[in-house]
């Protein structure tokens, strides 16, 4: 997964963060960035005490900067695209009370409960390591989050004393307040990827578009929380804070599970390429001893497909029907030398050893953890709905569905397939075979889904000559024995 290798300033009081650390011996340049925004957030300080900006009430203040930093304790985590890579954010809402320090007690005190934030950031007050640099990192962020929320403060102010209404100003205010600071957000991220050497460009499409949600959604409710705590009391801020922490933590679950499934379908469908990658190496390695097989088990893994999202049966259960056609005959590298190869009918002892590859492929697929139930629909896809098959005379129900579809689209491929001895059975006439078969060897739900298929498919699907039938195959030519087998079976 790529990464975009920085750490940037992301709006809605949050951190996008790329895989690249500050190093324990940074660059000077970086060491000089840093000491630029220590110095300016200082300056800044001095400059608000000097021009008698009030720190508010020490109580309501501590209680906000509590709630900044468990906030950004708490934050979300999730990951963005873009430009192929693939960004790792959070995200907080301590911009609320950062936001509200601002639009009621100024510029001083927002800039206090911004820079107090920093302090719940876990990946400052995370253990240190060599490739980590925890000093300079809260330097940088405290640094601009302090001068951030002091900027934010100072719009509010301004605008609080040019709009007459009393809650319209708070509206005001907080917008102004709010796109102000997310500003100095995208300029000091601007600055932050200047510096490391990463495109400017790609820091402003990350944070801008964050900055043009965020403060609408949050200018109305540090308004009326504003407006609440004048007019009604000062608890409302308990009354407002407390839910919205729960909320962020209870969304944070909601991403951390979101995220959890994303990886176990990741995790799934690593584990079914890796399924089919097998079986295709199965049937290469058949392959290299009958060549037949190979084609005659595409084949036979797409017609179960289809006969199985036919009869309406779940997606897993159509992709199981496909997986098992492949391998269905995979049993058959465990025959003896030269029956395979055979070219003219077998005896009956032969016969009855051919029979016993159904079990063999069993035996081969069960030393395989995740191929258990495979294995045992390999081992009755040659039972008959009469009992009358082989290797165990089950019969109709307690045969695995799957393998009663199997068993339907291997009887048709071995029909419709050219022997050296004979020519293929026309598809209408394999159909047929299967007809008259149904509730003595075949399933009749399977059967008539066949039927519904092959009467409305192309003339290269009922052979099985498309490109697709010819994934895994080199040649169309099968033992003889085995087809004759499967069509005296059919009859």
């Amino acid at each position: 997964m790529g990464t975009d290798g920085s750490r940037i300033v992301y709006p809605i009081r949050g951190i996008a963060q790329g895989a690249r650390r500050l190093g324990t011996h940074p660059q000077r340049r970086t060491l000089a960035y840093v000491s630029s925004l220590v110095t300016a957030a200082v300056v800044t300080g001095v400059a608000l005490v000097v021009a008698n900006y009030s720190f508010g009430e020490p109580v309501t203040i501590l209680a906000l900067a509590l709630a900044a930093l468990a906030a950004e304790r708490m934050s979300v985590g999730f990951t963005m695209a873009q430009s192929g890579l693939t960004k790792t954010a959070e995200q907080s809402i301590s911009l609320v009370p950062t936001l509200f320090a601002g639009v009621l007690f100024g510029p001083l005190a927002a800039a206090f409960v911004g820079a107090a934030s920093m302090l719940g950031d876990p990946e400052l007050i995370a253990r240190r390591d060599s490739q980590r640099a925890p000093r300079l990192k809260w330097a940088t962020y405290t640094s601009t989050r302090f001068i951030s929320g002091a900027a934010m403060g100072l719009a509010a102010e301004v605008t609080l004393s040019l709009v007459p209404s009393q809650f319209g100003e708070l509206i005001a205010a907080t917008l102004v307040g709010a796109l102000v600071g997310e500003s100095c957000d995208v300029l000091f991220a601007s600055l932050t990827a200047s510096i490391r050497g990463r495109p400017i460009r790609d820091a402003v499409r990350t944070v801008a578009p964050v900055v043009l949600i965020s403060a609408p959604i949050y200018a109305p409710i540090v308004a009326l929380l504003a407006y609440m705590y004048v007019r009604v009391s000062p608890w409302t801020l308990v009354l407002f804070l407390v839910p919205a922490m729960a909320a962020q933590r209870l969304y944070g679950l909601y991403q951390e599970q979101r995220r959890l499934a994303a990886d176990l379908s990741t995790v799934n469908e690593t584990l079914e390429r890796a399924n089919l990658q097998f079986a295709a190496a199965l049937i290469a390695t058949l392959d290299a001893r009958d060549q037949y097989t190979a084609g005659h088990s595409a084949a036979v893994a797409i017609y179960s497909r289809d006969i199985a999202d036919r009869m309406g049966l779940p997606n897993e259960i159509r992709d199981l029907a496909y997986l098992c056609g492949l391998v269905h005959d995979i049993g058959k590298i465990g025959l003896p030398p030269g029956l395979l190869e055979k070219p003219g009918a077998l005896t009956l002892e032969e016969r009855r050893q051919m029979q016993e590859h159904s079990a063999i492929g069993e035996r081969i697929l069960s030393h395989v953890d995740e191929y258990s139930e495979i294995a045992t629909i390999v081992r009755h896809h040659h039972e008959r709905i009469d009992g009358q098959g082989y290797p165990d005379g089950l019969g109709d129900e307690d045969i695995p569905l799957v393998s009663r579809i199997i068993a339907v689209a291997d009887a048709y491929n071995a029909m419709t397939s050219d022997r050296p001895y004979r020519d293929a059975m026309p598809s209408r006439v394999a159909r047929l075979r299967l007809a008259q078969a149904v509730e003595s060897q075949f399933d009749t739900a399977a059967v008539a889904a066949f039927e519904a298929i092959l009467a409305g498919a192309e003339e290269d699907y009922r052979v099985a000559q498309r490109a697709d039938f010819r994934a895994f195959s080199q040649s169309s030519y099968e033992s003889p024995s085995v087809s004759e087998s499967r069509v005296a079976n059919v009859a």
